[in-house]
């Protein structure tokens, strides 16, 4: 069983990566394999709508996009994580996901079967980032994954560390890898 993460924060030492960890660390104490991939620190370039995205065999774009969503498409479970940057998701999630247009071209079949999504908020957006995330996984045709086997936690943090300090949002978190372990045990 293995478990993908795709951070869409650029701060590796920032709240939504501890999260993410947190997560991860959970999913491996249950046996799970586990990998993190912080799109930031790959070389990613936002779609460019090309005209024949169908008729190619792979993206146009020479970048590692291919390798990320081959990835994704081979994950049993995913972490979906953004920080709030203007009311929304970051604009390195949006990149991910806009890139993603490949896959629904070519209508390829994602694995995942569970869904896990974290926002992390300053103060305000968390409910239009979470609604950007599940429209995501909603009109995705390449990914099924029933409501029941969807994990979502938010929380409010605007120095980096504040989560550290938020025990409540920690057991969330850790409990959300547990649930997704679980869930693709079932």
């Amino acid at each position: 069983m293995h478990i993908l993460a795709i951070v869409g924060s650029p701060r590796i030492d920032g709240n939504t990566n501890y999260l993410v960890d947190e997560a991860l660390n959970e999913a491996t104490k249950l046996g799970a394999a586990t990998e993190k991939i912080i799109v930031s620190q790959y070389r990613l370039g936002p779609c460019l709508a090309h005209i024949n995205c169908g008729e190619l065999d792979s993206c146009a774009q020479q970048d590692d996009g291919s390798r990320i969503l081959e990835k994704f498409c081979e994950a049993d479970g995913v972490i979906l994580a953004t920080p709030v940057y203007y009311y929304d998701v970051s604009a390195w999630m949006k990149i991910f996901i806009d890139r993603n247009y490949f896959l629904f071209r070519h209508r390829k079949k994602c694995r995942a079967k569970a869904v896990g999504i974290i926002v992390v908020a300053g103060s305000v957006g968390i409910e239009d980032a979470v609604n950007t995330m599940n429209r995501f996984v909603n009109s995705s045709s390449f990914i099924n994954i029933a409501s029941d086997k969807r994990f979502i936690v938010t929380g409010y943090a605007s120095d980096p560390g504040d989560v550290k300090g938020n025990p409540q949002l920690l057991r969330e978190t850790r409990e959300m890898g547990r649930q997704l372990v679980m869930s693709l045990k079932k």
